[in-house]
């Protein structure tokens, strides 16, 4: 982790990878949760996400995890239950990518709900 993320990345979300998604019903399934650390803003902005869907934002995460990807869920704050829909997790919608300036350790992400 990187200095400047250190002392920003206070705060906790749990993280729900897709992992399959099923032919035959279009169910996604995912990995079992993990906790990140991270930062975040409820703060409603009209983004396009990588399929150029427009969408308005309800979350916006930032964090050093490399691996979110559209199509997985993630929830503030910290849960162990395995089903991210009952656990109340938001879909990622997009996620943009920032250099590490100061350090180049580890890229930040902005995850947008």
């Amino acid at each position: 982790m990187s200095a400047a993320s250190s002392w920003s990345y206070t705060s906790r979300a749990t993280l729900w990878l897709r992992s399959s998604r099923d032919d035959w019903t279009g169910q996604a399934g995912y990995a079992a949760p993990v906790q990140i650390a991270c930062d975040y803003t409820a703060e409603s902005l009209r983004v396009t996400d990588a399929k150029g869907v427009e969408f308005t934002t309800k979350q916006i995460i930032f964090t050093e995890r490399a691996d979110i990807k559209q199509g997985d869920m993630i929830l503030i704050g910290i849960s162990a239950l395995a089903d991210p829909i009952a656990a109340g997790a938001m879909e990622v919608r997009a996620v943009t990518r920032y250099a590490d300036t100061f350090d180049q350790v580890a890229d930040d992400y902005r995850v947008m709900t």
